[in-house]
């Protein structure tokens, strides 16, 4: 049995603006907005919210199964992946476009614009699931995250054809998806995850009140950054996890991914949703603490007593026999 983590497949181009963008806006211009950002740096690394997750996952011993479309430069970013744990083997390989593309400049209070080239990724609507079953068997769970439009429509759809338990990551596809998608999307879900604004979004968009989403999802989990994660559902008391405090925050993009993965990879070990959360949030502050999304690691003892300062001996107690003794490593 096995997660299958469908989503974007990407390279990342960082930037750093040592200013705020909102000191750039002019009042009244803003149809006419022309804009250019002298940035500190730039960094180039390995990202696309799928490969994110999946990569988390591997580090937390899990063999993930990575569902996507890449182009013909990807062939280190699969020896990458591979490396850390990641199953490569279900993913297609464009003959015409390149690896998707992420561009990305923050600024120094957070705030991010960013652009996104999908490349092969349009492809990804092209990958049927039942072909990965045949290969990997029946999925415990399928992560149906941020891709090609099409392809997340017909995931989810395959999902719910065969019985297929499904986690809805819509993410940042919800600011100009429809309401009739984004219903589809998500109606359904085992799991739901959304940040508070996409969770506004979300209601906004499809007209569904907070209590008719959470009628037509299992579990909905809302990140909320520094306010740490609410887990909500019909069938158990909320439930709200504080984010585990950073020491060095260096660049937020990917730490989404990061909670997630680790969510996830704590219910295939077994544990219940608060414990499950907790590992989460504090794998979402290890991969905060670095640029780029792909760069960060788990030590076994160090990643412990974090994890027990934050949330008591007792919960790390309980995570520590799933945790890898040795996690992969570049």
């Amino acid at each position: 049995m096995s997660v299958v983590v469908t989503g974007s497949i990407a390279t990342d181009h960082l930037m750093t603006f040592p200013g705020k963008f909102a000191e750039q806006f002019v009042e009244g211009q803003m149809e006419n907005v022309s804009l250019s950002f002298l940035v500190d740096d730039l960094v180039q690394h390995r990202g696309g919210a799928g490969a994110n997750m999946a990569y988390g996952m591997g580090l937390l011993g899990l063999t993930p199964v990575l569902v996507g479309a890449v182009g013909g430069d990807f062939d280190e970013y699969d020896a990458w992946l591979q490396r850390h744990g990641v199953d490569t083997g279900s993913i297609r390989w464009s003959d015409v476009k390149h690896t998707a593309r992420f561009t990305c400049t923050t600024d120094s209070t957070n705030n991010q614009i960013a652009s996104f080239y999908s490349g092969a990724m349009a492809e990804a609507a092209l990958i049927e699931l039942a072909p990965v079953a045949d290969r990997v068997g029946a999925p415990d769970l399928v992560i149906v995250g941020p891709n090609d439009p099409g392809a997340m429509v017909r995931h989810t759809q395959e999902c719910r054809e065969r019985g297929y338990p499904f986690l809805a990551d819509p993410s940042q596809q919800l600011a100009w998806a429809d309401g009739e998608m984004i219903r589809t999307l998500v109606d359904g879900a085992d799991l739901l995850f959304t940040n508070e604004y996409e969770a506004a979004l979300l209601k906004q968009k499809t007209g569904w009140s907070h209590d008719e989403v959470l009628d037509r999802v299992g579990t909905w989990v809302t990140t909320r950054a520094a306010n740490g994660v609410r887990v909500e559902s019909r069938t158990a008391d909320t439930i709200e996890v504080i984010a585990v405090p950073e020491t060095k925050p260096v660049e937020p993009t990917g730490g989404g991914d990061a909670l997630r993965a680790g969510f996830v990879a704590a219910r295939q070990w077994g544990l219940g949703i608060e414990r499950a959360t907790q590992v989460g949030s504090a794998v979402a502050t290890a991969a905060v603490e670095v640029i780029g999304t792909q760069e960060y690691d788990l030590p076994h003892e160090s990643f412990l007593e974090r994890f027990a300062l934050a949330f008591g001996a007792q919960a790390a107690d309980e995570v520590a026999p799933h945790l890898p003794q040795s996690p992969r490593s570049a």
